[in-house]
C-alpha cells in the first residue's frame, strides 16, 4: 500500500485513472479518489479497497447493492467493477461535497427550510432503498452526497458498504429478530436498538435520520463529544445518553414535530413498515414562508451562488475551498473508523 500510494496517478484497467492527490473520502471499506475515463475524459468517483485476505468480497457486495439500486432517483450511477491481484476498485459518478461538509461550510448553521428540504429528500432516499429490500445501516450526514452542477439539488445518498437485504430473494421473508449482534454504523447517529446489539431493520436507518435533522437544527446532540477511556465506554455513555434523555428535552426550542418524529420511528416494530407519508408530512408542516414545499429550496445552495463560491456557475465550491476547507475536512473524519460486524 506505501508504494503505491507514492505515485500521484494510477492507471485502472484500460480506460480509468486514479489521482492519488485528489482522496474525497473515506467510505466504510476503503477511500475514495477523484479519477477519469480517459476514453471520454469524463470525471468520476473510484473507491479502493485493499485485498488482505483470499476472499475480500466487502466492495464487490457494495458494487451488486449499488447495481441493484441504479435507476432509483438519487442514486450514484455505477460504472464499473475491477478486481486485480492487490486491490479491488468500484467505479461511480463523482458528487460534489457531503451534507456534513456542507453544514460545516455554513458554521453549522442551516436555515429551518433547508433542513426541511434535505430531510424531505433523505426520506424519499430511504424510502427507495427500503423499497428493494435494503437497509443501509450507516445513516449519517456524511453519507448523503450533494450533486454537481445542474443536480446541485439533489440529495444523493452513498456508501452501502455495510447495507444488507432485509428480505430474503427466494422467499421474500423478513430478515429474523436476533440479539448479540456486533456493532454497524457510526455512533453518533446510530439508534439504540443498534447500540444494544439488537439486528437492525427499517426502523434503525429512520431513527438515524431523526438525529441527523436535529444535528441540523441545533447543531448538535447531546452526546457528540462524550469521551472514554476505550470505545466500549464511548459507546456505552452514548447509549445511556440516547436512553435516559427525553425526547421533550433532546427536541427542546424545536416544533413539536421533531418530538413526534423521533418518537414514531423509535415505537417502531422490527419487521413494521414505517409511514414514510405521515414523516415526509411533519417534516412539510414545518415548512416557513411557503405554499408549496420545493424538495429543491437549500437555502444554503443559493447563497453559495450569491457569493460566487461555485466556479465557472457549475462547481459547488472553488479550487481552494476544495483543497483548504473539504480536504481539511476529510483528514480530520480519516482518523475516524466504521465499527464491521
Amino acid at each position: 500500500m506505501k508504494n503505491f500510494l507514492s505515485n500521484e496517478s494510477l492507471s485502472i484497467g484500460n480506460k480509468y485513472k486514479l489521482y492519488l492527490r485528489n482522496r474525497l473520502g473515506n467510505g466504510s471499506f476503503g477511500d475514495i479518489y477523484k479519477g477519469i475515463n480517459t476514453t471520454n475524459n469524463k470525471k468520476i468517483a473510484i473507491k479502493i479497497e485493499q485485498i488482505k485476505k483470499q476472499n475480500n468480497l466487502q466492495l464487490k457486495n457494495e458494487t451488486e447493492i449499488l447495481s441493484f439500486l441504479q435507476g432509483g432517483f438519487g442514486i450514484p450511477k455505477l460504472y464499473d467493477y475491477i478486481r486485480t491481484s492487490k486491490f479491488n476498485f468500484m467505479i461511480f459518478e463523482l458528487l460534489g461535497i457531503n451534507l456534513d461538509q456542507l453544514f460545516h461550510l455554513f458554521n453549522k448553521k442551516f436555515t429551518n427550510n433547508t433542513t426541511i428540504a434535505l430531510g424531505l429528500q433523505m426520506i424519499e432516499r430511504l424510502e427507495f432503498i427500503h423499497s428493494r429490500h435494503i437497509i443501509h445501516r450507516d445513516i449519517k450526514p456524511d453519507n448523503f452526497l450533494i450533486g454537481k452542477g445542474k443536480n446541485d439539488s439533489i440529495v444523493y445518498i452513498c456508501d452501502f458498504g455495510l447495507s444488507k437485504r432485509f428480505r430474503d430473494k427466494k422467499t421474500g421473508l423478513h430478515i429474523q429478530y436476533k440479539n448479540g449482534k456486533h456493532f454497524i454504523g457510526t455512533q453518533i447517529f446510530a439508534s439504540i436498538y443498534t447500540h444494544l446489539g439488537i439486528e437492525q431493520s427499517r426502523r434503525d436507518d429512520l431513527e438515524s435520520l431523526a438525529y441527523i435533522l436535529i444535528y441540523f437544527s441545533k447543531g448538535d446532540l447531546p452526546w457528540t463529544k462524550v469521551k472514554g477511556k476505550n470505545r466500549k465506554e464511548k459507546y456505552s455513555k452514548v447509549l445511556s445518553l440516547k436512553i435516559n434523555i427525553n425526547i421533550s428535552d433532546l427536541c427542546s426550542e424545536l416544533p413539536k414535530e421533531y418530538s413526534k418524529f423521533l418518537k414514531y420511528v423509535r415505537d417502531l416494530q422490527f419487521e413494521e413498515k414505517p409511514d414514510y407519508d405521515y414523516l415526509k408530512n411533519l417534516l412539510k408542516a414545518m415548512f416557513v414562508n411557503e405554499n408549496n414545499v420545493n424538495l429543491e429550496n437549500f437555502d444554503c445552495i443559493d447563497m453559495l451562488k450569491k457569493k460566487s463560491i461555485y466556479k465557472n456557475g457549475s462547481e459547488l465550491y472553488k479550487r481552494h475551498i476544495e483543497e483548504d476547507i473539504v480536504n481539511n475536512y476529510v483528514s480530520k473524519k480519516s482518523i475516524e473508523s466504521n465499527s464491521k460486524e
